[in-house]
């Protein structure tokens, strides 16, 4: 039986939006307060840390490690609403307490969060290079949660697979509770964007086990995010730079421009089918250049680099062991 959603009707998304007038009030980004918001521990040892940095590659202003009030995780943090926000601000615009970057680890700035929702055939590009036809509909399929890893860890091949490959995405960082808004509601719910990689298993994906979606993208450290997510003033979502690069070669240079479904109706449509939570992650698809589709297949191996840029967002560097 085939879910046949009327949604792609604005008109829909109009009628169901009256749910998310029961959520809290949006968080208030602006451009002079864009910020970078990430996860850490230090070097030396010690509990994880909610950091911000100003620019990509800055030093960390320290936010849970001043106030214990607020709390050492972005997915908590988001939870706690706007008040909690308005306070990290305070602090940051204060910069009383800096840990230097050399001296942290950078771990994924989203953990234990309730979903990772990802998009397929969301580039032209990507369609383009399989041959086939634009999706009238968005295709989602998801991850674990659990497999999400920071922007320096090492993603591991598992020996039930030999053919895991590269897809750098824009990822989406809900912001507050969502479930059936417009699009034109939809900046009010997301609280920012980070890199993404979404590491799959072609033959699991593809083959083994009559094609597992999931099983394909949720093996263990197969979602690199980072390495920080940045406050959606300053973002636009519809003209960056998307690259990636396997042993300093490129193989992936897109342009979000070149997706089919964009940010604010992918997540709309989501939303009419599932409540959206703080801190859920949409990834939102990759353009073409991936591995499976090259002449031949290229796949990563034990030794391989693999580095992920989206400009303005920030860049992952991820060992395959």
């Amino acid at each position: 039986m085939t879910l046949q959603l009327p949604i792609v009707s604005a008109r829909v998304f109009t009628s169901l939006a009256t749910a998310g007038k029961q959520f809290s009030r949006k968080f208030s980004v602006t451009r002079k307060n864009n910020m970078r918001y990430v996860q850490y521990k230090l070097k030396s040892g010690g509990p994880q840390h909610l950091g911000a940095q100003l620019s990509p590659g800055g030093d960390i202003i320290d936010i849970s490690a001043v106030d214990s009030t607020i709390p050492n995780n972005l997915v908590d943090f988001l939870k706690a609403g706007s008040s909690t926000y308005e306070k990290s601000k305070r602090i940051i615009g204060e910069s009383k307490s800096v840990t230097s970057l050399s001296s942290a680890v950078l771990l994924a700035p989203i953990t234990n969060n309730d979903k990772v929702v990802c998009v397929g055939l969301n580039y032209s590009g990507h369609c383009d290079e399989q041959n086939i036809p634009y999706p009238k509909e968005p295709m989602y399929f998801s991850k674990f949660s659990s497999v999400v890893v920071g922007p320096n860890d090492n993603v591991v091949i598992p020996p039930i697979t030999n053919s895991v490959d590269w897809e750098v995405e824009l990822a989406v960082v809900i912001g507050r509770t969502a479930k059936a808004i417009r699009e034109d509601q939809v900046q009010d719910y997301i609280f920012g964007y980070t890199v993404a990689q979404d590491i799959s298993a072609r033959d699991w994906q593809k083959k083994r086990n009559n094609g597992q979606m999931l099983l394909g993208k949720s093996m263990d450290t197969f979602c690199p995010l980072g390495p920080a997510v940045v406050t959606k003033s300053k973002v636009d979502v519809n003209n960056l730079n998307i690259k990636s690069w396997v042993n300093g070669v490129l193989k992936q240079n897109g342009n979000t421009s070149e997706m089919i479904f964009k940010v604010n109706f992918l997540v709309a449509y989501l939303s009419q089918i599932v409540t959206l939570y703080p801190g859920d992650v949409i990834l939102t698809g990759t353009p073409a250049g991936v591995g499976v589709h090259r002449k031949p297949p290229e796949f990563l191996k034990p030794g391989d680099v693999l580095e992920s840029e989206i400009e303005g967002i920030g860049r992952l560097r991820n060992e395959i062991v």
